[in-house]
């Protein structure tokens, strides 16, 4: 068996093998509600043969959607279709996991292929947009204003609700979206939070908010489920968030019951500065994990089968958790196990005529 078909055990959850569908935005909802595409997308990648199907950032609250056309779970309404979903992920053999996020100051846009720009409130957009500071993310966004104290309270309760929904829905994994740029990654980075109270300046009080909001959702959210938090490892900019704080946060995330760090990175500074290429991100998983112990997602630009299996043989990452090349074909962990001559892996019985053989 080659190391990226190998199971993986974390809590009550065993994965069937190493590859992620990664969280990935639709902007096909109404009012917060799944569909058929959403049925279609992620249904059709359980199928494909991926251990973990993680849907794309569902919010939990309406302000805190990226576009009005976003996926979300602050309604006890959006349950009874994304547990279709869920019953049918896990019919697969696939695990169902879920990315709870808010998009901060960068909410109240359009989708992409209309321009990602300011929706006002009279073309549907938000009335207010909400961030740590009133600082916002380019000329495009809309003026954030700074969340007060009942306000991040507001926001803790609400991913605690909706960890509790997502429970409801039959999700086995919830990943906490403190990536790209969004609300929770506003406040960890110094560049978008210029607090001067206990949620602001230092790293202990910029990385509060998270805290809280993983202790809210362990209170609703079974201990033997795992839970996982996406981060940004560097801000790839001056003065940002970077590797050495994504470091100590990773340490601290793990003895608060994290069970994985999805390392991803970039989206919070406008004039950030990537070097991208094939695997750029990996070194982030690689690294945190070497330093902590704490088990890693690998992601970015990971597109072959050589490539993934790679990264979790040389153990640079637990899982690898993948975007565009799922989207460009739903069934690569079947066509990656033909690859690497995997035969351990199982076919749907509906395409078992179909499978190649060596």
């Amino acid at each position: 068996m080659s190391a990226l078909f190998s199971p993986l055990q974390i809590g009550a959850i065993t994965f069937k093998n190493r590859i992620v569908v990664s969280p990935m935005c639709e902007y096909s909802s109404e009012n917060g509600f799944a569909n058929d595409w959403h049925l279609v997308h992620l249904g059709s990648r359980a199928v494909g043969g991926a251990g973990l199907i993680i849907t794309e950032a569902a919010a939990v609250s309406p302000e805190g959607r990226i576009s009005p056309q976003d996926l979300g779970i602050w309604d006890d309404a959006h349950i009874t279709k994304l547990l279709n979903i869920t019953t049918f992920i896990k019919a697969q053999g696939a695990a169902a996991g879920i990315q709870l996020a808010h998009a901060g100051r960068k909410s109240s846009t359009s989708v992409p292929w209309k321009g990602m720009k300011l929706i006002s409130p009279e073309n549907g957009g938000w009335k207010e947009i909400h961030a740590p500071s009133a600082i916002p993310f380019s000329e495009h966004y809309g003026m954030p204003i700074a969340l007060t104290a009942d306000g991040i309270k507001k926001v803790v309760a609400d991913f605690k609700a909706a960890a509790k929904r997502s429970l409801e829905a039959g999700f086995q994994v919830i990943e906490i979206h403190a990536a790209h740029g969004y609300l929770i990654h506003e406040f960890l980075s110094p560049l978008s939070n210029h607090r001067t109270d206990e949620y602001g300046g230092s790293f202990e009080n910029r990385i509060k908010v998270l805290l809280e909001i993983i202790a809210a959702i362990r209170e609703v959210w079974p201990s033997d489920h795992p839970l996982f938090v996406r981060i940004s490892a560097t801000d790839w900019a001056e003065g940002g968030w970077n590797l050495e704080e994504s470091t100590k946060l990773a340490m601290i995330l793990k003895e608060k019951g994290v069970d994985l760090i999805d390392c991803s990175s970039g989206g919070l500074a406008s004039h950030q500065k990537i070097t991208v290429g094939p695997l750029y991100q990996t070194p982030f998983a690689e690294h945190i994990r070497k330093e902590t112990g704490i088990k890693t997602g690998a992601v970015g630009l990971i597109t072959t089968a050589q490539e993934a299996e790679s990264i979790i043989a040389d153990k640079k990452a637990d899982l690898v958790i993948m975007a565009r090349e799922l989207l460009r074909d739903p069934y690569f962990p079947l066509h990656a196990a033909h690859v690497l001559h995997d035969e351990s892996v199982v076919w749907p019985i509906q395409y078992e005529r179909a499978k190649p053989r060596h």
